[in-house]
This record gives C-alpha cells, structure tokens and sequence, in this order.
C-alpha cells in the first residue's frame, strides 16, 4: 500500500512502508523507476527491518510541482521525507541513481544514516550523458554541458520521452531486455506492473541532466568540478555491482571505490546485471544482510 506525506517544501512524497522490528531501513530507487521496483526485496529482508521505500520526487506517485536541476534537490527531499516521519538514524540502500542521492544526503546531513548500501550506484563523479544534440547522427555526439543540450538529444532523452509520451510499453521492455534484463526477468505479471510504473516519471531530462552534473569527488571533469564532498562520507559502506551490469561499468565501480576510500568495501554480485533483485535475490539479499548486521565480511574478518 503506497502512503503519502507532505513536505515541507510543498512536494508529496509517496512511500511504501513495510512494518518490522527497530531497524529502519530507507531505500532509493534509481531512474525509470519508483519504490514498486523495491517490492521483491522489501518481502525478502529479515522481518527485525522496518523500510521505508520512497518515490522521488516526479516519480511514482510523488508530486512534481518544482523541476529538480541537481541531485541535491533529491537528497534534500529525502531529509524533508524522514524529518516529517521523525527518523533520526537509520541505514540507506540506494540502486543507481538513487547511490548519487543516498550519497548527497549522508554527506549533507552527517548524523542520520549509520550504513549505506550503494547497489548499482552511479559514480561519485556522475554519469556522463553524450547527446547528438538533436542531429540523430551518432558522429556527432559529445558531452552535454547544459540541460538544453541533454532535452535536444534523439538516441536517449527523445527516444525514451517518446516511449512515455505514447505509453509504449513494449518500447521500454525492449530497452530494459537490452540493458537489464538480459539473463532473467520478472515474471509476465511483475513485468507488467514494472513497465505501468515506469510510466509515471516526469523528470526524465532533468534527471539525465542532475546525473551528468553530479561530482562529489576530488577530480574536476569537463562538465563539473569536484565538490570533495565523497570526504565528507565516514560511515561503513558497501559497493554492490553486478560483474555483468551494462549500466554501471566497472570504471564508474573503480572511481567510487577511489573516491570514497577504506570506508567502502566492494562485494561483486556473481552472474547479476543491473537488478540483482531480479537476478540473484537471494544472493543480493545474504549480502546486505550480512553488512547491516555486522558490517560485512571485510569487518568481521579484522575482529
């Protein structure tokens, strides 16, 4: 059942809550999807946890009343979100895009969020967005400096406006086949509800934009300057990727790993993609466990 809650920004979030013990548990999804992508993993995870998966803003069923322009404008939501809920300390997973907003909000907002899962994540130093600026001709393409540039592109931003625009969702599945879904995918059912709710996102552009603009590293790019702010994160961290996600490249794996130093430890998802929720639950979900309870292997080995 989705709940909604209002902010303190105006915005209405809407968020999924499974009730368990006195472990909260906060996940963030990534782009093209919402908190219904969390389901098989919120039915999974031992009962001592209560989650709160949440959709944000312009996703889901979540208001979209201000365009977001930065990754920050996410993470600050997600304050907003457990300061109306009163949650104080908790752990964060975030898939994707949502590792950039988990990772914005504990550098942030030192203090709340005890362990962070990064699953997926993009890097510390964004995700580059290469547009054709509109030619359709991929000898052109370079990397977007501005958001107009990002919106004028026809090989992602047009291609996949279009599919929501015509609510086509065989177009997404195909996209999703390619990408994510290579080796397994949910069942016909799941699938569907899967597709219905990516159909909900109306922030498309802006979030292809908030991604390329994101660097919390120490190491300027030609789009953004490194904010440094990846110091700022001291809490136990785990890195989960698949060895075989087309989304996140072992690249983007390494700058973050790099950037957020002996605080992370790396775990590598065996024969998963870029949903190891649909790939390997069952491995994914002895993982995140075994590091919320005690701070992975790598910790218990030095004990």
């Amino acid at each position: 059942m989705v709940k909604t809650i209002q902010l303190a920004n105006g915005e209405t979030m809407a968020y999924r809550k499974r009730s368990g013990g006195g472990h909260p548990l906060v996940l963030v999804h990534g782009n093209m999807t919402s908190s219904k992508h969390w389901d098989i993993l919120m039915d999974a995870l031992d009962e001592k946890y209560t989650i709160y998966a949440i959709d944000l803003r312009g996703f889901g069923e979540s208001s979209y009343l201000k365009p977001i322009t930065a990754i920050k404008d996410f993470s600050d939501d997600v304050k907003l979100f457990v300061d109306a809920l009163q949650l104080q300390s908790f752990d964060m997973i975030g898939w994707s895009t949502g590792g950039a907003v988990c990772m914005q909000f504990v550098a942030n907002y030192p203090g709340h969020c005890q362990r962070l899962i990064l699953l997926a994540s993009a890097s510390t130093r964004g995700y580059p967005f290469y547009t054709d600026l509109g030619t359709g001709d991929p000898a052109s393409f370079k990397r977007a400096y501005h958001y107009e540039e990002v919106l004028v592109d026809t090989s992602k931003t047009k291609l996949i406006q279009g599919f929501y625009d015509e609510k086509n969702a065989e177009g997404l599945q195909s996209i999703w086949n390619a990408l994510i879904y290579t080796h397994h995918r949910p069942n016909e059912g799941k699938y569907q509800e899967y597709v219905e709710d990516m159909l909900t996102q109306r922030n498309l552009a802006e979030v292809y934009h908030a991604l390329n603009t994101f660097n919390i590293s120490a190491v300027d790019n030609e789009v953004a300057k490194g904010s440094r702010e990846a110091m700022l994160l001291h809490i136990p961290i785990l890195v989960l990727r698949g060895d075989r996600d087309l989304v996140i490249t072992e690249e983007m794996n390494a700058e973050i790993l790099h950037d957020l130093g002996k605080t992370a430890q790396f775990v590598s998802l065996k024969n998963c993609g870029h949903s190891p929720l649909v790939d390997d639950l069952a491995q994914l979900t002895a993982e995140i466990e075994a590091f919320l309870e005690i701070g992975g292997r790598q910790y218990a080995f030095e004990q």
